[in-house]
């Protein structure tokens, strides 16, 4: 038997058990993939409106050739495949900063939300939609509907960051920390409150709309600076893999082997920053997938190193984000469900799990 380091404690326990082989990881990782991308084919099939395959598989295959209609070119090349490929993106992207939280503060609940990242973006949407008018200046420049909700989002998001990287130069200890962050979405969540007592009926409906989430807010043309920003993103996660094993047997025996703590919790709150501004900038304030999919990817995987785990998740998070969007599209009505009522059907019942098994 051999010896399985615990996650989340104060000190480091071994509990028995091994993980599992090399090989049987590689195979789990090559079915995640394969599931990821029968969902992203999926996700281009599923819609309100009924298209046949063959057309589907000429209009990706060859934009050139004949499609039959000229309409289902429109839906599969403007509508369903940015989103799909915005669900598979901001899902990766989502799970990523939630493992990386909870490893890092040592906390099987942390996640770019508890850290008020998602509060600050929506605040700063807030203020756009509800107290503005839906338009932001700033000197000479103005800007107003999608781009002003977006740049809006992105600058909350990141006020939040830096504050709360500016905190992380002055404390020490990563729960203090994270309560910090907590407080700070607390603060955010008052002042959005506050704002929709004072505004009028259309601009909080505006907002409400966007706070459900959605998949479909990145065009063709913003596709490739949202692509680029998260793969960046996601690679710099990557190089993060060393330090993140380190610090699954405590800060201690992390700076013993080398590695700066501080500054690795400061790459890492700047990365997440990032992640979760863009991804919540495009798409709202996603819940649940960066909470519960690293936890997903630890079941499957049986694993806490993040040489597996690491990939495992943005697997994961790809494909709960494509499953979530399918699930959107059933309704026979041709209605569309919001992102949010979703995904904690698919979230809560693992954190529950992972709640009552930390318990046992």
């Amino acid at each position: 038997m051999g010896r399985k380091t615990t996650l989340y404690n104060n000190k480091v326990e071994a509990a028995p058990g091994e993980v599992r082989p090399r090989g049987i990881a590689v195979v789990l990782w090559i079915l995640l993939g394969l599931l990821s991308v029968v969902l992203f084919a999926l996700n281009i099939y599923v819609g309100s409106v009924d298209i046949p395959l063959r057309n589907i598989i000429e209009i990706v295959l060859g934009p050139d050739g004949d499609s039959g209609n000229s309409t289902w070119r429109y839906i599969i090349v403007e509508g369903r495949l940015p989103q799909a490929l915005t669900a598979a993106l901001c899902g990766a992207a989502l799970a990523v900063t939630g493992l990386m939280l909870q490893t890092v503060f040592r906390n099987p609940l942390a996640g770019p939300d508890v850290f008020g990242i998602n509060s600050g973006a929506a605040l700063g949407v807030a203020i756009v939609m509800l107290a503005m008018g839906g338009s932001l200046s700033a000197w000479t420049y103005s800007f107003s509907g999608f781009i002003a909700i977006l740049l809006a989002a992105f600058i909350g998001a990141m006020a939040v960051t830096g504050l709360i990287f500016l905190f992380s130069t002055i404390v020490r200890s990563n729960t203090i920390l994270l309560i910090i962050g907590i407080m700070v979405g607390y603060v955010a969540s008052s002042a959005i409150e506050l704002l929709n007592f004072f505004s009028t009926e259309e601009g909080v409906k505006s907002y409400t709309v966007w706070g459900m989430g959605d998949f479909g807010g990145v065009t063709n043309d913003a596709m490739p600076a949202f692509a680029v920003v998260v793969v960046v993103g996601l690679f710099l996660s990557i190089l993060l893999i060393k330090p993140l094993n380190a610090l699954l047997l405590g800060e201690e025996y992390a700076e013993s082997m080398g590695i700066n703590t501080r500054l690795t919790r400061n790459c890492l709150l700047l990365i997440t920053g990032l992640l979760t501004a863009m991804t919540t900038a495009f798409c709202g304030p996603i819940s649940f997938i960066g909470l519960a999919t690293p936890h997903i990817a630890r079941l499957i995987l049986g694993s806490d190193n993040h040489r597996r785990l690491l990939p495992a998740t943005i697997f994961c998070g790809a494909i709960i984000a494509l499953l979530c969007n399918i699930l959107c599209h059933l309704p026979a009505n041709g209605g569309l469900i919001p992102i949010n009522a979703v995904t904690p059907l698919v979230g809560a019942p693992v954190i529950i799990y992972v709640l009552l098994g930390h318990r046992r």
